[in-house]
């Protein structure tokens, strides 16, 4: 008979990718780290639209803040690129950014307390 190792235990680092809190927490990082880096921002999409209706209780109304965060943001930021050749844009760059790190943010600390996000809906903040 041959001597089969025993299965191997799920490593700790694998829950991160489990749909809940700490895989929001990724989320947000990689959208701020989407400002230096902007791949990461799209694998942060990609990952709320897989967990989100998986998570259920207060962290589903955060995978529903990420996701309109990444889509509106694109949208602002589109609208201020176009509006760059009347210089204006420049300005309105700068306050799109604030208004995404904002808005991370926001989620981060609802998040830590385990609250949901109130209004995952709105345009602003």
């Amino acid at each position: 008979m041959t001597d089969m190792p025993p299965p191997a235990a799920p490593r700790q680092t694998d829950r991160w990718l489990e749909p809940g809190q700490t895989n929001a927490l990724v989320v947000y990082i990689l959208y701020l780290a989407g400002l230096v880096i902007g791949i990461s921002g799209l694998v942060g999409l990609v990952i709320a639209y897989v967990n989100r209706g998986k998570a259920g209780g207060f962290v589903e109304s955060h995978y529903t803040w990420q996701i309109r965060t990444f889509w509106i943001g694109l949208l602002y930021g589109v609208i201020s690129f176009l509006l760059m050749f009347v210089v204006i844009g420049f300005l309105l760059a700068f306050a799109v950014a604030v208004w995404f790190i904002v808005r991370c943010i926001i989620g981060i600390q609802a998040l830590q307390r385990g609250e949901p996000i109130k209004k995952p809906e709105s345009w602003l903040i």
